[in-house]
């Protein structure tokens, strides 16, 4: 701000003087609060931010992710424990694409009419260790979320290889592949016993309801 003045008659130096400095202390008053207004209202703004905006080292999935092929509606048919067996698959995204989602529905019922086998599975990408992670949950058990209840894949290629193992070095093997030229996906489920001596339990394929343009 500007400020200007008009000296009056028989003005003395030392009025002159003291007039200057009042001038100038007025000018640092107003820069302080013209500094400190500026403050407040930065501050206030950044506490409107997300603050997803803010961060920036985020967890996100590999780039081209061989799971985004697995997006979409799928049947899958095959064997499981030596029985024939049909199921609905529906896969998508969530939490800002963070995570894979697969709910996995068996056409089969049980005796009370629902599906035999129904499974939600979430799968995510662990940027630290360069792998998928991957939590199963299904109507045959409840868990209580101990660390041998979650997955772990490294992916290889077209494969992702999904691990879960005990503490007396048994285990699952979920290994799923995507085949390109089909558009299709297995998934291959071998029980694991402490001696890692792998037995299959499930063979099955998956393929989609209504293909992508």
């Amino acid at each position: 701000m500007l400020i200007v003045s008009v000296r009056p008659r028989n003005e003395t130096k030392s009025d002159i003087l003291l007039r200057s400095t009042d001038e100038m202390k007025q000018n640092q008053c107003e820069y302080v609060l013209s500094f400190f207004s500026f403050i407040a209202t930065f501050t206030t703004l950044m506490a409107y931010f997300p603050s997803s905006i803010c961060a920036q080292d985020t967890v996100t999935p590999a780039v081209d992710s061989i799971l985004d092929k697995l997006e979409g509606e799928w049947v899958m048919t095959g064997t499981v424990a030596n029985e024939k067996v049909t199921h609905d698959v529906y896969v998508d995204r969530i939490l800002k694409r963070q995570y894979v989602r697969i709910h996995e529905l068996s056409r089969e019922k049980d005796a009370d009419g629902e599906p035999a086998y129904e499974a939600w599975i979430h799968i995510a990408w662990d940027k630290e260790k360069a792998e998928y992670v991957v939590m199963w949950l299904d109507n045959t058990a409840t868990t209580n979320f101990a660390p041998e209840g979650v997955g772990h894949g490294k992916p290889d290629g077209d494969r992702i290889p999904f691990v879960w193992k005990s503490a007396d070095g048994s285990g699952i093997h979920n290994t799923f592949k995507y085949d390109r030229a089909s558009e299709t996906w297995t998934w291959e489920i071998d029980n694991v016993d402490n001696s890692e001596k792998a037995s299959a339990f499930a063979r099955l394929t998956l393929k989609r309801k209504v293909k992508r343009q």
